[in-house]
């Protein structure tokens, strides 16, 4: 069993999970935001008790060196709707997501950065939208303030990249302003930077998703701890996205057909340059063509096996949770007496 510092006191896991359920909470990672946090903690605030919502605010540290962790641990102490997480080190903003998620109670989790360039006062637009029947909304931020080179260009490759990829049709993936039902995140497991593609996690499990346009203000505050390298990193957790979108429950139709595809290419070599041997009486064991037949045939071989083990992994992942292959949005029955 787990513990966690929440206000000021320390309760594990299984006395959290005893806490009546709230309407909303709102997951805020934080790194080095120690100006901006007392604006943004009114604001969330005001936005969600002016809705006559029940709410918790949980913010993740991450890692600040700047004040950030005391100041929260503080105010956790005075505020009954702050719920503080300090993290040990600075593990990402996946991590500090996760951490969040961990220890949300709300029936509907909200996302948001702490650099006040989101508004918290769309906050009640969200829900409203969400609540026509959607599981995921996200904000699309359709006039950004933020550099052109640094910030604009490499997001707009993302975002077409991923569009491309992923077929969800979500113009700003990197908006951290997002609404999501509470079902819905326990379904998703976040590891390396995959926030980014949360709509794209979503969309695999089946999630109804729309976008709706947000604020967008200037940093107020501090400096972007994003850049142009952003856009690589992008296209690396990309490759895992599309992998898990096509084959998560199948790996073995795309190792073992890359596979089947090399020993046949390197077997038909092979039968090619054994007709020569003992047909036309040619040497082969200074050509090309054989060192190829050969490195075909290895290659096939290994990349079926690699099938194989993936296969025994997905199943290992799968049994070993008690997580089902499917996901069901509703049942419906008629009573019978």
């Amino acid at each position: 069993m787990r513990s966690v510092f929440i206000s000021g006191r320390v309760e594990s896991d299984q006395g959290a999970m005893l806490l009546p359920v709230l309407d909303v909470s709102v997951v805020v990672p934080v790194h080095d935001e120690v100006e901006s946090l007392p604006h943004l903690l009114e604001a969330i605030a005001l936005s969600l008790s002016g809705a006559g919502l029940s709410y918790e605010i949980i913010c993740v540290d991450d890692g600040s060196t700047d004040g950030s962790a005391q100041f929260l641990m503080e105010q956790a102490l005075l505020r009954s709707d702050l719920k503080t997480v300090i993290l040990r080190r600075n593990y990402g903003q996946t991590a500090a997501m996760a951490a969040g998620f961990d220890r949300a109670r709300g029936k509907i989790i909200v996302t948001l950065d702490a650099d006040l360039q989101n508004d918290p006062a769309d906050i009640p637009m969200l829900l409203t939208k969400l609540g026509e029947g959607y599981d995921l909304v996200s904000g699309w931020r359709q006039k950004r303030q933020d550099a052109a080179v640094s910030r604009l260009l490499p997001s707009k490759i993302a975002n077409w990249l991923i569009r491309r990829t992923t077929s969800v049709d979500i113009h700003d993936y990197g908006c951290s302003l997002k609404a999501y039902r509470a079902e819905l995140v326990a379904d998703m497991n976040l590891y390396g930077e995959l926030h980014r593609f949360l709509p794209a996690l979503a969309y695999i499990e089946g999630a109804r998703i729309t976008e709706m346009a947000v604020r967008h203000h200037p940093r107020r505050f501090g400096r972007s701890k994003y850049g142009i390298w952003r856009t690589f990193r992008v296209l690396m957790d990309l490759l895992t996205i599309l992998f898990m979108k096509k084959f998560l429950t199948r790996p073995m139709h795309v190792f073992g057909l890359l596979g089947l595809a090399s020993m046949l290419s390197g077997g038909a070599i092979g039968i090619y340059l054994t007709f020569v041997k003992l047909a036309m009486h040619e040497n082969i064991g200074n050509r090309p063509l054989l060192i190829l037949a050969v490195l075909l045939l290895v290659t096939g071989v290994q990349l079926f096996c690699f099938g194989l083990l993936a296969e025994l992994m997905m199943r290992t992942y799968h049994e070993s949770q008690g997580r089902p292959i499917y996901r069901v949005r509703e049942v419906v029955a008629k009573n019978v007496k």
